[in-house]
């Protein structure tokens, strides 16, 4: 997980967190409030950029996380990591279109930290290899939501509820002076 390090945060304040589903053609955002240990849901949807030219997709992903960022001021933003690709020019799109969300969330200062599919998947659901079914329907349980919301969606959700559960064990850690992975 790349970790962009700031000032220490005190998370027992409300946080919001971006999470971002990067896609060359549809990109999914999800938007939740973390507040101590309960997430609201604020808002989740997608960004779809079809018959323009690449160029064109990636301005229209970079000005409409630039509109949620300004409309929401999140203070965290959390992305799914590249998995490999059998296509390597769909993976290439796929790195450019998670570029321009990382330097969009960048440009907001904001926290940002990347996380593996499987993590996500074992986060919300409890199980690495979850269908997208089983990820969608967590996603609405988790945040009590009345339907449920398009893939895309639901994995942007599914991926800022997993960076706020990162967050509060990070600072439940940094209450008992544990460490993962040390001993003192």
């Amino acid at each position: 997980m790349l970790n962009h390090r700031v000032n220490a945060i005190d998370y027992s304040k409300n946080r919001i967190i971006l999470g971002i589903d990067p896609g060359s053609c549809i990109t999914g955002y999800g938007l939740i409030q973390m507040e101590g240990s309960e997430l609201n849901y604020l808002d989740s949807g997608c960004i779809k950029v079809v018959n323009v030219a690449f160029s064109e997709r990636l301005e229209k992903i970079f000005t409409g996380l630039q509109k949620l960022l300004q409309d929401y001021t999140p203070h965290e933003a959390a992305i799914e990591q590249v998995f490999m690709h059998i296509n390597p020019h769909a993976a290439l799109k796929l790195g450019q279109a998670r570029g321009v969300a990382l330097v969009a969330a960048a440009l907001a200062k904001l926290r940002i930290c990347e996380y593996s599919a499987r993590q996500v998947k074992q986060s919300v659901v409890g199980y690495g290899a979850a269908s997208k079914q089983q990820v969608q329907h967590m996603v609405r349980v988790l945040l009590h939501l009345n339907c449920t919301p398009s893939v895309d969606a639901a994995d942007a959700l599914a991926i800022a509820i997993c960076h706020a559960q990162a967050r509060q064990s990070e600072q439940l850690g940094a209450k008992t002076g544990f460490r993962r992975g040390r001993r003192r």
